[in-house]
């Protein structure tokens, strides 16, 4: 089963899915539908639903080319197909045990946990549905790594050679009660380090974040992506390669924060930013997933890069535990 965020189809989706994202956090209409005016700009349609559908048409082919007859299901935690009704699908089909793969490579609460709760509250309490087991967080898989360096050297190569530009790696923002329960910044620091040493990059980079929400008094994961352009413009720097390393797709918080948002503010203050793609469905990617469920049905080799070593099937006791939930505009959590 692929499990992922989900998103609005349609202008008519959109309150209601934001609704779904916020649930029992008490955020009144009135701020959803500041945030909706976001998704306005793109007629109502985030495009993490296609990218899903694309993926999963892409890994059955990778399936079939390698001997795995498996089929493949599609849960979304926070939209239709929604996870509860595809497990309650995949009973009817008498499936009793499933391998699930998260579009999160990064370990926090609701990058990693989240999805775990999302299984458990989707699993059948009369023991009829399947097993549900999660494979293992990808960030430092080569065929994560891999594509994200081969989008971030094309980014660069837009420059000329005497116009080495500053790199700035990004991901969501998390409250730092959040990060503290996981490793979400040392993962994204490794990954980091391992994507730039890949591309061929022998400059300055470093790690920003963006889509903060939430109160102002509740302290998230800093420097944000705008403050960070605008300091850069102050210290001189003309050119920026902005590479949104924590996003698998691009999704609203790409689309929006970064290509409307940091865009704009580059503009601004006179920077040429060049965006580096996401992995989205590049075919080492696709590869990734199909070697990720070939590791747990026969015990082949864990393929990893950097130092770490590929992470467990089970997240270390306490790891990702629940933080303070604070409250404030959707997307306060990384989709993916």
């Amino acid at each position: 089963m692929i499990l992922s965020f989900g998103g609005p189809e349609a202008p008519e989706d959109v309150m209601p899915f934001l609704r779904n994202v916020t649930r029992g956090r008490n955020v009144p209409d009135d701020r959803l539908a500041v945030v909706a005016e976001q998704y306005a700009l793109f007629d109502g349609v985030s495009p993490i639903n296609a990218h899903n559908r694309s993926l999963i048409e892409l890994l059955g082919r990778e399936f079939e080319a390698n001997g795995i007859d498996l089929p493949i299901y599609w849960g979304n935690r926070n939209w239709d197909p929604y996870v509860a009704d595809t497990v309650v699908q995949m009973a009817m089909d008498g499936v009793r045990h499933a391998l699930v793969f998260a579009t999160s490579a990064f370990s926090s609460y609701s990058g990693c946990r989240q999805y775990r709760e999302d299984l458990i509250g989707a699993a059948l309490g009369d023991g009829t549905g399947p097993t549900l087991d999660k494979l293992r967080l990808f960030y430092n898989h080569p065929g994560f790594l891999e594509p994200a360096a081969a989008n971030l050297a094309e980014a660069i190569a837009r420059f000329g050679p005497d116009q080495e530009p500053h790199l700035v790696f990004t991901a969501h923002s998390v409250p730092v009660s959040m990060a503290a329960t996981s490793a979400y910044v040392e993962q994204l620091e490794e990954a980091a380090a391992l994507v730039g040493e890949l591309a061929g990059f022998h400059g300055d980079w470093e790690l920003a974040f963006q889509s903060r929400s939430g109160p102002p008094q509740i302290p998230w994961l800093e420097p944000d992506i705008g403050d960070r352009l605008r300091q850069l413009a102050d210290d001189g720097v003309t050119n920026v390669v902005v590479c949104p390393l924590g996003f698998v797709s691009d999704h609203m918080e790409v689309l929006y924060d970064l290509d409307t948002l940091a865009a704009g503010i580059a503009g601004e203050v006179g920077i040429r930013m060049e965006r580096a793609a996401t992995v989205g469905n590049a075919p080492r990617f696709i590869s990734m997933i199909r070697e990720l469920v070939q590791e747990r049905q026969a015990d082949t080799p864990r393929l990893f890069l950097g130092a770490a070593g590929p992470w467990p099937d089970e997240c270390p006791e306490g790891h990702c535990a629940v933080p303070e939930r604070p409250t404030g505009r959707p997307g306060g959590q990384p989709p993916t």
